[in-house]
């Protein structure tokens, strides 16, 4: 059974590997991305919507006859300039795709969340992920697939000058983040991706989180066969 996937946030670093795994996977014959840019990507699968997230029913065609939505969207506090704006992409956007895939008929989305989402915490990061977990949740999709990776590791074109500290710190103790301390070890963009595609294609119903872990495991190694060539740039920034 052929299927079509949307992808929001696919110029994103994670996004942009989602949709590499979609394109060369049998199982889909309809890949579509969302954006405020065009991806540099040539594919006869692949299908491209510019939106204005404030204008979200001119959005909704895109959604049409989609199976699987995957929301990679994610920024930052410096990035987004307040919490406010920061809230709209974590939470408001994210909320938004959820609803107009289930008015198209969408049977499950895959949600890039982070480690430490709780609705209850006092770090303001941590409860807006924790937020937007339950109000995707809310929604009434038949599958949600919640996703909560560590530090992200891969090349992002703009300089983001804690993370790359963070990334260079968080490599350098890989290999003594054991037992308890390996659920905290950062995880390439390209991995969580992997893993994404795979549980959708696994098609469970019901809502499931996946911790940092747990994502390597399942996202370690490629298995597709029947590769088309995809080509373009490297994926972009996050969002």
């Amino acid at each position: 059974m052929e299927r079509k996937a949307v992808v929001v946030g696919a110029t994103g670093l994670v996004g942009g590997y989602v949709v590499r795994e979609l394109l060369v996977q049998k199982e889909y014959n309809r890949v579509m991305v969302m954006g405020r840019r065009p991806l540099d990507i040539k594919h006869p699968k692949l299908e491209q919507a510019l939106i204005d997230w404030e204008q979200p029913q001119k959005a909704a065609f895109a959604f049409e006859g989609v199976d699987d939505v995957f929301c990679c969207l994610g920024t930052t506090m410096k990035k987004a300039g307040s919490k406010e704006q920061f809230r709209q992409v974590d939470l408001d956007y994210p909320v938004l795709a959820a609803q107009l895939g289930k008015e198209a008929g969408a049977v499950q989305m895959l949600a890039i969340s982070a480690m430490g989402a709780d609705p209850d915490s006092r770090v303001f990061y941590n409860r807006t992920k924790g937020e937007a977990e339950e109000a995707l949740a809310t929604i009434g999709l038949p599958a949600l697939h919640l996703f909560r990776p560590s530090l992200i590791l891969g090349a992002r074109p703009e300089r983001r000058l804690g993370e790359a500290a963070a990334t260079v710190v968080m490599k350098a103790l890989d290999g003594l983040m054991t037992g308890k301390l390996a659920s905290y070890r950062a995880i390439p963009a390209s991995v969580i991706a992997r893993a994404m595609v795979r549980i959708a294609l696994a098609q469970a119903s019901g809502v499931h989180i996946y911790p940092n872990d747990i994502i390597r495991v399942i996202g370690a190694e490629l298995t597709s066969d029947d590769e088309e060539p995809v080509t373009g740039t490297a994926p972009d920034e996050n969002v």
